[in-house]
């Protein structure tokens, strides 16, 4: 199941969090376009069905986004078996919610482990190979919490705020390696991380936005290719929002 000609032939990608949701989403839309993808994530045994889904251009891998020790030898294999790394989508996380006075320390370090320190993991990681071959692209999958905060979201805010950040300092460091280092800052989308609600069943709740719905998961996946491929090639350090518009501003 690879695409001819696809905007990212020949390409090597691996994407965190690939078994659901909009990692998922990523990696079929990377196969369409032709790469081969490595979709790593907690959940092996979701991993490992999509491979055989959608064939030999896809290997599963089991990682912890926050162990070291599972990185480097995710990203070692990857080398070493398919000859190289040219895309790296740092896109697993999770969201916790709870106020100031809510949220415990357990909580907070959880939070980060995963969003933080798992994108930290991934851009130092993924960044060696890349360095290596003279180029690459990087994707940090932060959110509309990384830009605006919302009451009740501490701790995924200040995670999401965190990824913004470290991609603008990876890129101002991996440009002259031939690196670009962007964030994607999506809106609500339908995923497990919202109850697997479809788009058209809480539109109510998003009428407010000039797009009046949450987001479905391929529609951040083509902004992932569009910033994996060529197409993106002078783009680094960059923000790229699909919220429906609700960093706009407000409509009332």
């Amino acid at each position: 199941m690879t695409a001819s000609g696809g905007r990212l032939e020949g390409k090597v990608a691996l994407v965190t969090g690939g078994a659901h949701g909009i990692g998922q989403a990523i990696v079929r839309a990377f196969v369409e376009e032709g790469a081969r993808v490595v979709a790593a994530d907690v959940d092996h045994a979701a991993a490992r069905a999509l491979a055989e889904e959608l064939g030999p251009a896809v290997r599963a891998e089991q990682l912890d986004v926050g162990s070291e020790e599972q990185w480097r030898a995710v990203v070692d294999r990857t080398v070493a078996d398919l000859g190289g790394l040219h895309v790296g989508v740092n896109n697993a996380g999770i969201v916790s919610k709870g106020t100031l006075a809510e949220t415990t320390l357990e909580q907070f370090e959880a939070t980060v482990r995963v969003n933080q320190i798992g994108t930290f993991l991934g851009l130092r990681t993924m960044a060696e190979p890349m360095k290596a071959a003279g180029g690459g692209s990087l994707i940090n999958l932060s959110s509309i919490r990384g830009l605006v905060g919302k009451a009740g979201l501490l701790s995924y805010a200040a995670t999401k705020f965190a990824v913004r950040g470290m991609t603008k300092v990876a890129a101002l460091e991996l440009g002259p390696y031939g690196i670009r280092v962007n964030s994607i800052h999506p809106g609500a989308v339908a995923s497990r991380l919202i109850g697997d609600l479809a788009p058209e069943d809480v539109d109510p709740a998003f009428a407010h936005q000039p797009i009046g719905r949450i987001a479905r998961p391929a529609e951040i996946a083509r902004l992932a290719v569009f910033l994996a491929s060529d197409d993106s090639s002078y783009s680094t350090g960059s923000e790229f929002v699909a919220d429906g518009g609700v960093s706009a501003g407000d409509p009332s």
